[in-house]
């Protein structure tokens, strides 16, 4: 095997799990992200407390 070929093997071996750990990675911190987005989400309309249902409301 000359030297390119074993370069070209050693790249591989190397880069390809590599390459895939990090995409694997952003993705999971993605979703981590939307999830923490979707929790802090505002309520509906119809979800929230009446006006006047708590002390905060009447000041």
């Amino acid at each position: 095997m000359n030297g390119s070929m074993f370069s070209v093997f050693d790249m591989a071996v190397c880069v390809v799990p590599a390459m895939s750990f990090g995409i694997w990675q952003l993705v999971s911190v993605n979703r981590e992200i939307a999830k923490d987005k979707a929790k802090k989400a505002p309520l509906p309309d119809d979800a929230r407390h009446p006006v006047g249902e708590h002390r905060l409301h009447d000041r």
